[in-house]
């Protein structure tokens, strides 16, 4: 029957153009993966090329982008560095005298020099290499006062202590400021006798206070206003990781107070993101000098909590390691650090909270006690840290891990501002991420930079600050890490496993979940995929028998590489990370894709401990993909 030819020969035909149209489809993923890949190599590239070109000492100073300028140069930097300036006597005499320091850290007499010249100067420099004194010793050495723009209450704090311990007058105005004291300080602005030699400020009162820019104007009629002093800088533009909205309103100083040098500060800005402050405070040509983002006396380590609750990790490390040393225990909420700090006391430690919510009386409190080791520990959220100069802490610990890279040098960077040797260690958590995937959704970039958080803590191969680096735009050789760092210093503790059939069984739960119009966490697709799921779903389900540990690596591996992605739903109380299938989860039907992924040895002490961690990855890896311990990798992620 012709009828009957005419259907088979279209059911063939469709069958035929499915299959074409789905190969197509991976086809095109395959393509796009590359032409992504390719474009990240060639970002990197000519990154690679900038560094190469324009290095030409440890530094790298860059001036304005306009062609008719010429940028600042080798000859610049040296000039700064070595002349001899009317001003060259009492900033040395001021440093020896004053801030009792022998002689200067590298790029700190270039930035002084350059700011008693006059010129507007971004200065990137690592926490703890003394960016204060760069706005500080130019301060007592110039007329009038400096005016310092700083984002939290305890930076102003801690600062002031400091400068009142050596003698430098200094003050403060801001929301916990007294009538009494408000009034003083700025009758003292057009005093030219000059009663203090810096006055610091928040962001918000320069926006909202009409009286401050009133005097700061009869201040800069009378030539009192030395300079300007922007500390974290990058909090104005909205790609930095501490975007603040009153940074954005700065640029009126340098409108109104156009002859007054700025400097701004910071420890993480990258290029893009000064850019961007340039045109946000106003500055024309600004000087930008940059230093090695390395802090060698630094070691970094990622633990894995053993639970949710690694606090009996922290109290334990901290007993055995920092008996009687300072350090900081930074959290996720508010309500973990009172917790934190309440379960470290129980186990004796001297622990006391700090978050935003605090008094600004109790919070100054815990800060001069921590400052007189009066207690050891600050149980803290990232209401503590930006400037505390404190120079004897010797552990920075994460309950949490941080929501970028970035941040995470920051506050890990308040370790060892003394050169002596501190630690910096970050407890990695399954459940964490998605605790801060939701607080960071609103974030144009807050996914991304918390996914380079991520892939540094799940990390086994590469050194921790060649991760770093690449945030920063620098080259990193690993050898320079000198072991300080965990992976360094393990060397090759890890294994190399195909993780192509887990990777299918799990995104198969997924997929099945979708099908039925139902949404599922992470946390109940770790449960489903080792059979502790809805007993309906059990029989459809390929139950794993990988350990806990591994089951959430191989999803954050998945999460990181698109084969998973994020899908979160609103509710009037909380938002929900709920896991969805990611662009590439379609290469997995195709039979050629594999997925390789690298995992931490257990370490331990006994050979017999270690052999079985051998055994574990064989287990682990597709046997027919292996072969005497080496295997073929079609696609290595």
């Amino acid at each position: 029957d012709a009828r009957v030819k005419v259907r088979f020969f279209a059911d063939d035909a469709q069958a035929e153009l499915d299959s074409v149209e789905a190969e197509l489809e991976m086809v095109e993923l395959q393509v796009s993966e590359l032409l992504e890949k390719q474009t990240k190599l060639n970002s990197r590239k000519n990154k690679l090329l900038q560094i190469l070109e324009g290095a030409c000492s440890s530094a790298q100073p860059s001036g304005s982008s306009k062609p008719p300028k010429p940028s600042f140069n080798k000859q610049d930097l040296q000039h700064y560095e070595e002349s001899d300036f009317s001003w060259s006597k009492e900033v040395q005499a001021k440093l020896c005298n004053v801030f009792q320091l022998s002689k200067f850290r590298p790029l700190q007499r270039v930035a002084i020099n350059l700011s008693m010249s006059g010129k507007d100067l971004f200065l990137v420099m690592p926490t703890g290499r003394g960016k204060s004194l760069c706005y500080q010793l130019p301060a007592l050495c110039s007329n009038g006062f400096t005016l310092v723009i700083a984002p939290l209450v305890s930076l102003m704090e801690d600062q002031l202590m400091y400068l009142k311990s050596i003698n430098v007058p200094a003050v403060t105005l801001n929301a916990s400021s007294t009538k009494e004291d408000s009034k003083q300080v700025l009758a003292g602005m057009m005093d030219k006798n000059s009663p203090f030699k810096l006055l610091y400020v928040t962001p918000e009162k320069i926006a909202k206070s009409k009286l401050l820019m009133s005097k700061l104007e009869k201040a800069y009629n009378m030539g009192l206003l030395a300079r300007i002093a922007v500390d974290e800088v990058h909090c104005c533009s909205q790609w930095g990781h501490d975007f603040r909205p009153d940074y954005k309103l700065l640029g009126i100083l340098k409108r109104q107070f156009p002859k007054v040098p700025l400097v701004g500060l910071t420890a993480t800005a990258t290029s893009n993101v000064l850019k961007e402050c340039q045109k946000i405070l106003c500055v024309q040509e600004p000087i930008t000098l940059t230093a090695p983002f390395n802090r060698p006396n630094l070691y970094y380590e990622v633990r894995f909590k053993h639970n949710e609750d690694c606090t009996h990790q922290i109290a334990e490390l901290i007993r055995e390691r920092y008996k009687n040393q300072s350090g900081i225990v930074y959290v996720f909420s508010q309500k973990d650090a009172e917790v934190v700090a309440t379960d470290l006391q129980k186990r004796n430690i001297l622990a006391q909270p700090y978050h935003a919510s605090m008094e600004p009386s109790d919070k100054s409190l815990v800060h001069q006690r921590w400052s007189s080791k009066k207690i050891q520990v600050v149980v803290a959220t990232v209401a503590f840290g930006m400037g505390i100069d404190k120079a004897d802490v010797r552990f920075v610990i994460h309950h949490t891990i941080s929501k970028s890279i970035e941040n995470y040098y920051q506050e890990s960077g308040r370790a060892g501002r003394d050169d002596g040797s501190a630690d910096c260690i970050v407890f990695f958590g399954f459940a964490d991420i998605f605790r801060i995937s939701t607080m960071v959704v609103m974030e144009n970039t807050g996914q991304q930079k918390l996914q380079n958080m991520v892939a540094y803590c799940q990390n086994v191969d590469r050194c921790r600050r060649a991760m770093m680096a690449i945030h920063f735009d620098e080259v990193w050789n690993d050898d320079e890490c000198n072991q300080m760092c965990d992976v360094c210093r393990h060397g090759n503790d890890y294994i190399t496993m195909d993780i192509t059939k887990h990777a299918r069984d799990v995104v198969a739960i997924v997929e099945m979940a979708s099908s039925m119009d139902e949404k599922l966490t992470p946390l109940k697709v770790c449960d489903a995929w080792m059979g502790k799921g809805p007993a309906k779903h059990r029989k459809t389900i390929k139950v794993t028998s990988l350990s806990r540990v591994e089951v959430e690596s191989i999803i954050i591996h998945l999460l990181l590489h698109g084969y998973f992605s994020e899908d979160f739903s609103f509710t009037p109380y909380t938002t929900h990370f709920y896991l969805k299938l990611g662009r590439k989860a379609a290469l997995l039907k195709n039979g050629n894709h594999s997925i390789t992924m690298k995992m931490r040895r257990k370490v331990s002490e006994s050979a017999g401990e270690k052999s079985s961690a051998k055994v574990e990855g064989k287990r682990l890896a597709d046997s027919d993909n292996r072969k005497s311990g080496a295997k073929k990798v079609k696609t290595l992620l």
